[in-house]
């Protein structure tokens, strides 16, 4: 399994920022893979945001939920963050990930910096 992060490297604050996540070699759709969207901000560790899973529940993390939504199109074969109302803060390195029975998949990540 191949994923892919695209989306604008650059926000403004107040904007929404979105990331699309392509996955090849596998369908997000296959039974018991669960795909998330993980952050790292500058000189901090990672922060796991939220995940949607094979059978397109979702679950966010409670500190972004009010911000957050994650959604798939499945005849695309991709997955979707959405996070609104940024500030320099939500600055970081936006991975994307697919864990299946203990076996991690990772997206090289996609920077995305939060400035006027």
């Amino acid at each position: 399994v191949q994923l892919q992060e695209s989306g604008p490297g650059l926000v403004k604050p107040s904007q929404t920022l979105s990331l699309i996540c392509t996955v090849s070699g596998g369908s997000i759709t296959t039974n018991y893979y669960y795909w998330s969207w993980i952050r790292q901000p500058p000189g901090k560790g990672l922060e796991w945001m939220g995940v949607i899973d094979y059978s397109g529940s979702t679950y966010i993390s409670p500190s972004l939920k009010s911000r957050t939504s994650i959604w798939r199109d499945t005849s695309k074969n991709q997955f979707t963050l959405q996070l609104s109302s940024v500030t320099p803060e939500d600055t970081a390195v936006y991975y994307c990930n697919a864990e299946t029975r203990g076996r991690y998949y990772w997206g090289q990540g996609a920077q995305v910096t939060v400035s006027s």
